[in-house]
């Protein structure tokens, strides 16, 4: 079968971010395309995603080939890219660098593990990611001009699936589609009032100089994160998806030293100090106070999703326009309430997927439900969320089987769409990699793609491709 070179946005590693983390005694250029280079440490850091992915499978002999392929392909959609002017918003590298940092900051631990291991601060951290991370936007953007229109016929998805002997498809284990509608109780004005008085009290307290204003984030605050940051954050101003908006809009309003009046959000109510501020960056310590809830307004919960479960029982509405109209978990408008697998984003779960503190009373209720049956009313418990009741719905639950067409089409389909989507990539880059000027050095001269696109160059003449 020819080899197909398969593109994503994650299937390529930051170089920057993997340099971060490894140390090259020698570093030479393996391969220049265009006005960019490709770097050995580059290579040897997919090699080390690479092993990763493969977990204890020994590297194929052509490891090295796969990842200086996809590197000279990433650069090659990012010069055309630039070539095409593909618009990338400076305000969205940003905030994914910062989403990035975040992320890296999550691994380690706290953000001074995160430089301790790295070797560099958050504000050089920033400065590496941000050539790379606009060179993956670019990338990004152009494999999909390239490949966004691509469809499978039902013949297609057939046709593929049928290639595939049938004791090589895959088998899969009982998989289940589940979701939960949450209602989390609002604070009385009795106990939202004590909230901000307590704040207020505390802003008194750090304003006269009587306490620290960050000994009193560490005693006070409930915001769980604060074990690991000291309720320090930094924020950016365009990254607006992972920020409160009111907690956000309120921070960017501070001077540096300065203490917000109680700010109300999802999450409770907040007092932020404005520690620093660097462009569309500023750094705050924030205390916060959930107001606190009472029987009565648990009480008022768990009728209310008792009378949505009924309503969904009877008939009189669906289980994802109840979720629309009345849950209370922030993506859940958007998941139609329905818990998805992390990795790939689909509703399809297994039972060990539901590991997660917040999911351990559903595995229990599944044990007493039918597909298309909700269970009753439960508790919810989520220190950031807050607390509350939820009913959980069992959509559909498959028994162990043999991959087949009636009950894994859709997986067949995604399968078959990203075979003809790297077919469509890989035709691309034999068209348009002769445009580039590509200088490769001779170790990787037999690599099965760098020698379709060599063949490819001699059947164009009039431009060139390189090896030494």
């Amino acid at each position: 079968m020819k080899k197909l070179l398969i593109l994503s946005a994650s299937a390529l590693c930051l170089a920057s971010a993997a340099s971060a983390q490894t140390r090259y005694i020698v570093d030479k250029i393996v391969a220049k395309v265009g006005d960019k280079i490709i770097l050995r440490s580059e290579v040897e850091s997919g090699l080390v995603d690479f092993q990763k992915q493969a977990l204890d499978q020994p590297l194929p002999a052509n490891a090295s080939c796969s990842v200086l392929e996809r590197l000279i392909a990433h650069k090659v959609l990012v010069l055309q890219a630039e070539r095409d002017s593909l618009p990338i918003n400076d305000a969205d590298v940003s905030g994914r660098i910062e989403s990035q940092i975040r992320y890296f900051e999550s691994v380690y631990g706290t953000r001074q593990k995160m430089e301790e291991i790295t070797g560099y601060t958050v504000y050089q951290l920033r400065e590496r990611f941000r050539e790379p991370i606009r060179e993956q936007m670019l990338a990004d953007a152009m494999r999909e001009k390239i490949v966004g229109t691509v469809k499978v016929t039902p013949t297609e998805v057939k046709t593929n699936f049928e290639r595939i002997p049938k004791d090589s498809l895959p088998f899969y284990e009982s998989e289940l589609e589940v979701g939960q509608l949450v209602v989390i109780p609002k604070a009385g004005s009795e106990m939202s009032n004590y909230a901000v008085e307590r704040l207020n009290e505390f802003k008194k307290r750090a304003e006269s100089g009587t306490t620290d204003f960050g000994t009193l984030a560490k005693i006070y605050s409930e915001d769980p994160g604060c074990k690991e940051t000291g309720c320090i954050y930094t924020l950016n101003r365009n990254d607006k998806n992972m920020w409160d908006p009111a907690f956000l809009s309120a921070s960017f309003r501070l001077k540096e030293g300065e203490i917000s009046q109680p700010v109300k959000s999802q999450f409770g109510y907040h007092l932020i100090k404005m520690l620093k501020r660097q462009g569309d960056n500023v750094t705050v310590q924030h205390i916060l106070i959930k107001a606190g809830i009472t029987n009565e307004d648990m009480t008022a919960a768990t009728k209310k999703v008792d009378s949505l479960r009924s309503a969904i029982m009877a008939g009189k509405t669906t289980f994802a326009d109840a979720v629309y109209k009345y849950s209370d978990l922030p993506d859940a408008k958007f998941t139609g309430g329905m818990i998805q697998d992390p990795n790939s984003g689909s509703s399809l779960i297994t039972i060990d997927m539901l590991d997660d503190p917040t999911y351990k009373d559903i595995v229990l209720a599944l044990n007493d439900l039918k597909p298309g049956e909700v269970s009753k009313p439960m508790k919810y418990e989520d220190p950031r969320s807050g607390n509350g009741m939820r009913i959980v719905y069992l959509k559909t639950r498959t028994q162990p089987h043999r991959e087949n067409l009636q009950d894994d089409y859709a997986r067949i389909r995604e399968r078959a769409m990203k075979i003809k989507q790297a077919e469509t990539l890989n035709k691309w880059l034999l068209d348009k990699i002769p445009t580039f000027y590509v200088d490769v050095e001779p170790e990787f001269k037999n690599c099965t793609n760098v020698a379709s696109w060599m063949n490819a160059r001699l059947r164009n003449k009039s431009v060139s491709f390189l090896l030494k």
